[in-house]
């Protein structure tokens, strides 16, 4: 007898699992790359060199081509240093010193940095309960940050911070895109270029600073590290634009629970990472804020962040 047919709710549910759970992994690969050696500049040159690659191939098999012209390159120049140069290496050096659930409760600021840069420019519309959201977030960093036992180890709380910025560098980037976004590109033309972009940016800062990372072969732990993260960024990215596609940004927003949620999962599994009740109370703070925040229409949106 045939299986029923998966309603598009219940499929939506399962890629919200899958992918969110998927992504959140990458912030456990993070460390364990930056922890048995892997430089943050190196790491951030492959992102772009491996994510521009499987999108130009994706690409190529959607038979879409990508804009060249002077004001697309200044485009994907601006994406490509604030959505995958700066942000990643922030990122990457912050992953070297913090546990992987904190760094996952931090980069959970994203999409409520994105509001509360898009209310200024007019792209969003300010309601109390979603300017009571932004102040959670911001409550839920500083219990992370303010209390001496919040942290594993004193002194953490400047990488905490490498964390934020590159919250903000994404959300400066969503707003960017929704503000500049040429009119004949889609979100993957404009991940292709950015991805490209920043790792012609970071080649020559990786040559010059000697922080390259090979990918030998037979493959070790760092290799498949850095593979897997730039195919799950991707792929993950992927399945996101779909779900926002068919079943709108409300319903795609909560993805960010299951990223966030998990990563702290995954740091508990692969690290046996032990959290104070100041970072549990943290989490539980963000995920509030990310419930206030999230988009009130069903409108279809697009964004790379």
């Amino acid at each position: 007898m045939a299986l029923p047919a998966l309603s598009t709710a219940a499929k939506g549910w399962l890629i919200i699992l899958f992918s969110g759970s998927t992504w959140g992994i990458t912030f456990s690969l993070a460390k364990i790359a930056t922890d048995l050696g892997a430089h943050p500049l190196g790491l951030t040159l492959w992102q772009g060199v491996l994510g521009g690659a499987a999108v130009f191939i994706f690409n190529l098999a959607r038979r879409v081509s990508i804009p060249l012209g002077r004001s697309y390159l200044f485009f994907y120049l601006v994406c490509g240093l604030l959505g995958t140069a700066v942000p990643s290496t922030l990122f990457f050096y912050a992953a070297d010193n913090l546990p992987a659930g904190v760094l996952s409760i931090v980069v959970a600021l994203v999409p409520i940095m994105s509001f509360a840069v898009a209310v200024p420019l007019g792209l969003d519309r300010p309601t109390v309960l979603r300017l009571v959201g932004v102040a959670l977030g911001f409550v839920a960093i500083a219990m992370m940050i303010g209390p001496e036992t919040s942290l594993p180890a004193p002194g953490l709380a400047p990488w905490l911070l490498f964390g934020v910025a590159a919250s903000a560098c994404y959300a400066i980037e969503n707003n960017y895109i929704a503000l500049r976004k040429p009119a004949d590109t889609d979100s993957f033309t404009i991940l292709c270029g950015m991805f490209v972009v920043s790792a012609i940016v970071m080649a020559p800062v990786v040559a010059a600073t000697g922080t390259f990372v090979p990918l030998t072969s037979p493959l070790g732990t760092v290799e498949l590290c850095v593979i897997a993260m730039a195919l799950i960024n991707v792929f993950s990215y992927g399945l996101f634009v779909y779900l926002v596609t068919a079943t709108g940004p409300v319903f795609a927003s909560q993805m960010s629970y299951v990223v966030t949620t998990s990563g702290v999962f995954w740091g508990i599994v692969i690290f046996g990472e032990q959290h104070s009740p100041w970072i549990w109370g943290a989490l539980a703070v963000m995920l509030a804020g990310l419930a206030l925040v999230k988009p009130v229409t069903d409108a279809v949106v697009e964004s790379t962040g």
